[in-house]
């Protein structure tokens, strides 16, 4: 390892530590500035803390891999999560922003709900918190494997003995950075690095597949269309409908995510939303199209070069050391891990908050006060990681498997609970939370049934789709046999 890939990467370092003490000097010494930058991001901010925290480490080892490993059929999958994005910024966004703050100015999602349904405020916030820990936990954990398989593929023989495999230091080291901006500055620290963070991730997934087809002066460019694999470029090829529909229903899962819609409720005022949705749209597609590129044009290279890869989910780390100065394979490392670790950052938030103000104000500490509640808040934070930390400690995890089970249960509990809160008045409390358990329920039965087989061309179903409509039904029936006789008027 160079030591200009190493220097690379501790500037990263030293830079997100820096940003979280810079954030810890401007927030204001209470909840909502602890986790909600007191409702005060720019539209900029906004647009790439809610892209970054959404394209985890999936985004450079994931994605890549499933189109390295099966060819173009795989980009269904991003042409979901682009139409499902855009939805989310046009009918979620600005209602969520206006109805928090008017609804008793709630901190998190649990709370809206509650104010929304005050008749069965307890039960939903007890529910969903309960909901956001447990799949928050799952998902943290897929970006501290991402984490340790950098660290295990690039650092080989290089890290110091510590007692620790390769893998698991990686994630020590990615959990505990994480940790300490988290920890420090809150919101508004998550909210920054995100922000630089997606500007890392987009430059690198712009230049990586630029210099694979075009080559550099040590090597040549090579042909994606020579790949001998049939159908490589095929949207179709060796996909059923079931596949097909399963890849692009991820899109789903945009309006259940409470890492994502909670940037919206923390824009500075309504009016800026179509603004950062703009930018965050183009951050998005930009993106995708740079990790769909990387995975078919690495592809290309491998077998131009006879470059074995054993796990497709490491091209992006495999490529980063082979072709590029190693200033500029530290500064790609450094992409991988912001990818991961805005995602950590942003759920590892999310859930100490649910664990703070639905939990311990709601049961242990009523009267307590703010700076207790922020040093609970980061207390929760130390002990999701931890938790996180013991699911991630198994090497042969697969990074896409993890996110889209977590991906599924957010989606199918929260998405349409969240689309009827906002749009449908005749929507009842009882209803909220017969599909916050349903969706949930689904979604976990369907896994542990093993009907996700497989996305593309295989006999699974993803479990977005029956546990989106299965919640969406439950909502609407208990809504319509619990309302007020007035309200059916």
């Amino acid at each position: 390892m160079n030591a200009y890939t190493l220097a690379s990467l501790a500037a990263y370092f030293v830079l997100m530590i820096a940003i979280g003490i810079y954030a810890w000097a401007k927030t204001r010494a209470d909840s909502e500035g602890y986790l909600l930058a007191g409702r005060n991001l720019s539209p900029s901010v906004t647009a790439l803390s809610a892209g970054a925290s959404d394209m985890s480490g999936w985004l450079l080892l994931g994605l890549p891999g499933a189109l390295f490993a099966s060819g173009l059929v795989e980009a269904w999958i991003a042409i979901g999560l682009t139409v499902g994005a855009a939805l989310n910024w046009i009918i979620v966004a600005p209602r969520l922003r206006e109805q928090t703050e008017r609804m008793g100015n709630a901190l998190t999602i649990p709370q809206f709900l509650a104010n929304r349904f005050p008749e069965s405020g307890t039960m939903l916030r007890v529910t969903s918190a309960i909901i956001i820990v447990g799949f928050f936990t799952v998902y943290t954990a897929s970006g501290m494997v991402g984490g340790g398989k950098l660290f295990a593929t690039a650092f080989a023989g290089v890290l110091p003995d510590t007692g620790l495999s390769d893998y698991m230091l990686g994630i020590v080291i990615t959990a505990g950075i994480v940790l300490v901006y988290t920890m420090i500055g809150g919101f508004l620290a998550v909210s920054l690095t995100d922000f630089v963070q997606g500007m890392i991730m987009m430059v690198a997934l712009v230049v990586m597949p630029l210099v694979i087809l075009l080559g550099t002066d040590a090597s040549a460019g090579v042909d994606i269309t020579a790949v001998p694999q049939e159908g490589f470029l095929s949207l179709t090829q060796g996909a059923s409908l079931v596949g097909i529909i399963s890849a692009v229903t991820w899109g789903l899962g945009y309006f259940g995510q409470p890492h994502i819609i909670v940037r919206f409720m923390a824009i500075d005022r309504v009016e800026n939303i179509p603004r950062a949705g703009m930018i965050g749209m183009s951050w998005m597609v930009i993106s995708l199209v740079g990790a769909v590129a990387v995975g078919l044009a690495g592809r290309a290279y491998a077998e131009a070069n006879g470059l074995v890869i054993e796990d497709p989910e490491t091209v992006f780390i495999m490529l980063a050391g082979l072709l590029f100065h190693p200033a500029v394979t530290g500064f790609l490392y450094a992409a991988l891990l912001a990818a991961i670790m805005s995602t950590i950052s942003a759920q590892l938030l999310v859930s100490s908050s649910s664990l703070t103000e639905d939990f311990y104000r709601l049961f242990l500490r009523r009267t307590a006060s703010e700076r207790e509640a922020v040093n609970i808040s980061r207390i929760s934070v130390a002990l999701v990681a931890a938790a996180a930390m013991v699911i991630a400690a198994d090497p042969e995890s697969e990074v896409l498997g993890l996110v889209a089970n977590a991906w599924a249960g957010f989606g199918a509990a929260f998405g349409p609970l969240i689309l009827l809160a906002l749009t449908w008045d005749r929507m009842t409390g009882a209803g909220a939370v017969a599909g916050l358990v349903t969706g949930a329920g689904v979604v976990a039965g369907w896994i542990a049934l093993g009907w996700n087989a497989s996305f593309m061309g295989g006999p699974g179903l993803y479990e977005i789709v029956p546990g989106f409509i299965a919640a969406l039904l439950a909502i609407v029936a208990v809504s319509m046999i619990t309302a007020n006789p007035r309200a059916r008027q």
